[in-house]
């Protein structure tokens, strides 16, 4: 009978272990499952709090939203544009009628672009592209138009301004189509150009690259001189050798700026520049109208790396340092060559290039100044006649 009893005993008590058991599990999993439940809720309550980011064009960018606009024509924004500028562009060569060896005749040439800036034949490019022209009266300027590259017409130079690197040109001819002028003030950074031009010669007449502004009022000056400096525009947009004197245009097909291949600084190689279309304005506006007084110039470059604390540092006096000379040039002619340090400028010292810039600004031309320079250790003394920078 005990043994019943006690068998009962243990059976109860296992049976309770288990019921305990089966308890524990099922408060876990209800504990879990209201654990899960409750953060679940919280995250919920906690992450509909947090300010979401709505789906639309609208970027949040503390302090300013912009919004950004995408265009899904743009493609043929570019194609527009192209056959609204191309009539305004042209193709300039110089060339001279010389005779070879079997008694023919051959021509010499030289090429690049220019833009049509009044309907009545006035055609601004650059000074660079028309240079030899200027040098040998015997060469010819030759303007050919996209309408009828058989059939160029023959220009004469009004005037240039070399600081610039701009030259204007007249034809005879009316009923051309002129290019239309941007607001410059209005350009920015990021905006969308095209640069049309003539790369390759007259058989890529009307060429066309696109990019953006990369940049604006960077500061060069040209390769032929940087006595005056340059606010220029920066573009990505590929612009070859003949593309120089052509047309860097916005999205409407207004000019922005004309390109130039010889705009150069000592760091900036490999990018595109464009002399800023206000600026071409006022330039050759003076040129056409003959009462610009001709800036001075000496025909240097000035090598702007080797400040007055460099020089001090590798032990050579303070001045200017030249960086190239133009042949033919006020200085060439005086004697002065490149890597000379320009100490003394008509008797006034030279502390940097930015000093020197400022007292040739105050000349005139056909002024003579004596400059006093230092070349391999020794200081040597000449004198300049001031030129001018353009002719008319």
């Amino acid at each position: 009978m005990e043994e019943k009893n006690t068998e009962t005993t243990v059976t109860q008590n296992k049976n309770k272990k288990s019921l305990n058991v089966v308890t524990v599990l099922i408060c876990c999993i209800l504990s879990l499952v209201i654990g899960l439940s409750g953060g679940f809720i919280s995250a919920k309550y906690l992450i509909s709090k947090i300010p979401q980011p709505q789906q639309s064009g609208v970027i949040n960018q503390n302090p300013t939203n912009v919004t950004i606009a995408v265009d899904e024509k743009s493609n043929s924004n570019i194609e527009a544009v192209a056959k609204k500028v191309s009539p305004c562009v042209v193709f300039v060569r110089t060339s001279e009628a010389v005779d070879d060896f079997f008694g023919g005749n051959s021509e010499t040439s030289g090429e690049g672009s220019g833009i049509v800036y009044s309907e009545d034949g006035y055609i601004i490019t650059n000074y660079s592209v028309i240079k030899k022209a200027t040098e040998n009266a015997h060469m010819k300027i030759e303007v050919f138009f996209s309408g009828n590259k058989k059939k160029p017409l023959e220009a004469e130079i009004v005037g240039y301004n070399i600081s610039y690197d701009l030259a204007v040109l007249k034809v005879e001819a009316t009923g051309l189509v002129p290019v239309e002028i941007a607001d410059v003030k209005k350009i920015a950074v990021g905006q969308y150009v095209a640069a049309i031009g003539s790369p390759g010669g007259i058989d890529y007449m009307g060429t066309v690259t696109y990019g953006i502004i990369s940049g604006v009022k960077r500061t060069a000056g040209t390769s032929a001189s940087n006595e005056t400096s340059l606010s220029l525009i920066q573009t990505d947009a590929i612009i070859g050798f003949n593309f120089t004197g052509g047309a860097l245009v916005n999205i409407k097909g207004e000019l922005i700026g004309i390109p130039s291949s010889k705009i150069v600084a000592e760091n900036v190689n490999g990018m595109g520049f464009a002399i800023p279309a206000d600026k071409v304005i006022e330039v050759c506006e003076k040129v056409i109208d003959k009462g610009e007084t001709p800036d001075p110039y000496i025909g240097v470059t000035f090598s702007d790396s080797w400040t007055a604390e460099r020089l001090k540092e590798y032990g050579y006096p303070e001045g200017a340092v030249v960086g190239n000379i133009v042949e033919g040039g006020p200085a060439e002619n005086a004697g002065i060559k490149n890597g000379d340090i320009i100490t003394e400028f008509g008797a006034t010292a030279v502390s940097d290039y930015e000093a020197l810039k400022k007292l040739i600004s105050e000349c005139k031309p056909g002024d003579t100044v004596s400059v006093r320079f230092y070349r391999s250790g020794r200081y040597y003394n000449t004198a300049i006649t001031v030129g001018s920078n353009n002719a008319q």
